[in-house]
């Protein structure tokens, strides 16, 4: 065990006072001036806990009793809360939640960069269950249990969670863990398969299972019944993700539609796609809005995936520029522009984080910059912007304190203002944190 962790000898529960919520979703109690974390408190709340290790800066309790309940409490709809490390904020009322996220979001941006926005947009929500269309599900065989798990880890353990049924994956997926358990439970490869992914488009949907080693023939027709019955497709991963395939030929491509369907973005079953629809949508309707492109616009797309941002931005500009790192991303985002007749659009790959290699698309001057990166942040394009010398920059940012950083270098070293920031709630139930910000060159 560490040594500034020691677990707390058994004492008399406390009666505590919660007073904030930490990142993580727990309760934050202060006895003595120690912070205290709560699992499961919600701020506001007087409870009963019990502490069950105590740190150097800080001890960890379990709730035993809640004694005045928090008016934004709310009974959990999933059977599973609290041990399934799916979600962990069920027990708050979703408006609650993104609020609480809205919080978290202004507070790193000035903790970190030193910096608030101008305007606070409104938070952008869609349905509060059933939203995840994209989602990988462990698979184990347990001994102990006789039987196969499918679903997500247990909450801080690395144990599956014997999971029957996910309130947040998509209705007709609702039950998969469950029927997942049931079909592998029955083949040659019951303990050769450790996950299977979920992928959904606007018709189709598909199912890629990893495989450690070939399956059988009877595996095989398990598989496509499966198929055939939850009408989805069955593809098989035996490698890394260039290994994917169909188990039968002819299935139709995954797409989904964008900017009030006139986009149609197709995407094979392990490519990234944001995980709610309805945000998704949501969110590049407001991308657009801010970017507020013109027709004689030229507008570069960092991280830009699929074309999830470019192709809608294509339709109202002369030239749209998307650059991203994976190869096989950019070569489907080409082909998305010549199915959707945008032509003005033009795609490149590049390793964002490395700018010294760069190519001649850098050196071009943009009147419109959108950005979308991965947790990491995008440090390393800041310093082309005094090239690019753009009037207005979008920022998509899926981790709070990687913007709140670069919003700071923007303000203070390259010249803009924050003119507005908000979250998106394309998570709800957990404390994943998505947001927009807007920069402008100060006055």
């Amino acid at each position: 065990m560490a040594a500034d962790v020691k677990r707390a000898a058994v004492a008399a529960p406390l009666e505590l006072h919660i007073e904030d919520l930490s990142e993580d979703a727990r309760g934050v109690a202060r006895v003595d001036g120690k912070a205290v974390f709560v699992d499961g408190a919600l701020p506001g709340e007087r409870v009963r806990a019990r502490i069950v290790k105590r740190r150097r800066q800080y001890d960890e309790a379990v709730l035993e009793e809640v004694l005045a309940p928090s008016p934004e409490r709310v009974a959990p709809r999933c059977a599973h809360f609290g041990v399934c490390g799916g979600c962990s904020l069920q027990h708050l009322e979703p408006a609650a939640q993104i609020l609480r996220k809205q919080r978290h979001l202004l507070e790193a941006l000035q903790r970190i960069g030193g910096v608030t926005p101008r305007t606070v947009y409104a938070p952008l929500r869609g349905p509060d269950w059933a939203y995840r269309r994209r989602a990988r599900l462990g698979v184990r065989f347990v001994h102990k249990k006789g039987r196969v798990l499918a679903g997500f880890r247990e909450r801080d353990k690395p144990y599956l969670a014997d999971l029957s049924r996910c309130e947040i994956l998509v209705e007709r997926f609702a039950d998969l863990p469950r029927d997942l358990a049931a079909l592998v439970d029955g083949m040659s490869l019951k303990e050769r398969i450790p996950q299977v992914e979920v992928a959904v488009g606007d018709e189709e949907a598909a199912l890629v299972f990893r495989v450690m080693e070939a399956p059988t023939a009877d595996d095989l027709a398990r598989l496509q019944a499966f198929g055939a019955a939850q009408g989805v497709q069955i593809h098989l991963q035996p490698g890394g993700l260039d290994s994917v395939h169909p188990a039968q030929e002819g299935y139709p491509p995954l797409s989904y539609r964008l900017d009030g369907g006139a986009v149609e973005i197709q995407f094979a079953p392990v490519d990234f796609i944001q995980v709610n629809a309805a945000v998704n949508a949501a969110m590049v309707e407001r991308a657009l809005e801010l970017l507020a492109p013109e027709p004689q616009h030229s507008v570069l797309d960092l991280f830009c995936g699929l074309g999830n941002f470019t192709l809608p931005v294509g339709r109202r500009v002369r030239r749209v520029v998307g650059v991203e790192g994976d190869a096989a991303l950019v070569a489907r985002a080409r082909a998305n522009a010549r199915r959707n007749g945008i032509e003005g659009a033009e795609f490149h790959t590049a390793n964002l984080f490395e700018p010294a290699r760069f190519g001649p698309w850098a050196r071009s001057r943009y009147d419109r910059v959108l950005l979308d990166p991965p947790r990491a942040g995008a440090e390393q394009c800041l310093a082309h912007v005094a090239d690019w010398r753009p009037a207005r920059i979008v920022y998509i940012s899926c981790h709070p304190g990687s913007l709140a950083r670069d919003a700071g270098i923007l303000v203070s070293k390259l010249g803009y203002e924050l003119a507005g920031a908000g979250v998106m709630d394309m998570f709800p139930h957990t404390t994943h944190v998505e947001s927009i910000a807007v920069f402008e060159p100060a006055a």
